[in-house]
């Protein structure tokens, strides 16, 4: 009987040895950008990249977190994710729960997306809903809620996040919506900020249509009533 052919053994060490070094830098790799970009600015998103090959421009002026209205910052928890200062990891448990069960029941999951998790999507991540980037945004989320304060979700969160095609971060919004600098934001305007970010693409601050409109006077609203909630934020 024929003997079966066996790939050399040094091959199969050279395999598990790359595959090795590969795991490790996928488990390395993050960790130490995140460490690094707790205190220095990200110089450019994936976001950004395939919007530039999408030929889109690229408007983005980073700003320290002191030189945005904290208008914003308010609007921004208001719209988006009101326990956001309570939270440990980053997720908000209770509205997962309330996703899953809703899951379970046949119904369509509306997401329970945090400022956090947001913040690693669009740090470290590509846009989508497939299942490998909810996986690593929520590998990726308890290590920023972790590793970075509260404020510096929200600086980093405030200086990437698209606002309008080739518009990222508060102050190119400010100044490209509203003819003013990040800091001088009003609250009505810091809303309609707030407004347009689950659609950007689609909604303008600059000119908000009737849906726009009214999401602005909610979230106006809501900030007013999350007074307690928005500690963490100054």
């Amino acid at each position: 009987m024929a003997e079966r052919d066996e790939p050399p053994r040094p091959r199969r060490k050279t395999v598990r040895r790359l595959v090795g070094r590969a795991a490790l830098i996928l488990a390395v790799g993050p960790f130490c950008l995140l460490l690094l970009f707790r205190v220095l600015p990200p110089p450019v998103t994936p976001l950004m990249l395939i919007r530039l090959a999408e030929g889109q421009s690229l408007r983005q002026d980073w700003v320290a977190y002191e030189a945005i209205s904290p208008a914003l910052a308010d609007a921004v928890i208001a719209a988006e994710d009101n326990l956001f200062c309570q939270q440990w990891l980053g997720f908000d448990l209770k509205a997962i729960r309330g996703q899953i069960e809703a899951w379970q029941q046949g119904e369509r999951p509306r997401g329970a997306s945090t400022i956090t998790m947001q913040t690693a999507k669009n740090l470290l991540l590509w846009p989508g809903r497939d299942p490998a980037r909810k996986l690593l945004e929520a590998w990726l989320t308890p290590q920023i809620a972790l590793l970075w304060p509260k404020r510096r979700v929200l600086e980093v969160y405030l200086n990437i996040v698209e606002f309008g095609p080739g518009i990222y971060g508060a102050e190119a919004a400010a100044r490209a919506f509203f003819g003013k600098p990040a800091s001088a934001l009003s609250r009505r305007e810091a809303a309609q900020l707030a407004a347009v970010l689950p659609n950007p693409l689609e909604w303008s601050a600059g000119a908000p249509g009737p849906y726009v409109r009214h999401r602005t006077g909610v979230i106006e609203r809501r900030v007013t009533q999350i007074q307690p909630l928005l500690a963490c934020a100054r």
